[in-house]
């Protein structure tokens, strides 16, 4: 999910567009719902040391097969 407005990560974009944060969020529901995921991890990769590499802000959707915890 990638919103039109830019913000560099999550974290700018939850401190400058909450409200759009939250339509990220539940447009990560619409394409779990779309894809038939009845479990599914959201995923925010925020700065390098986290596996950013795409300097917008953005969610993954990841399901369909197990996801074991810790992740990695």
């Amino acid at each position: 999910m990638i919103p039109k407005a830019h913000y560099k990560n999550a974290a700018e974009l939850a401190a400058g567009a909450p409200r759009l944060a939250a339509d990220v969020l539940a447009e990560t529901r619409a394409v779990a719902d779309e894809e038939k995921l009845d479990s599914y991890r959201v995923v925010f990769n925020t700065g390098s040391g986290a596996g950013q590499t795409v300097w917008h802000a953005h969610a993954h959707v990841l399901g369909g097969r197990g996801l074991e915890w810790p992740p990695g």
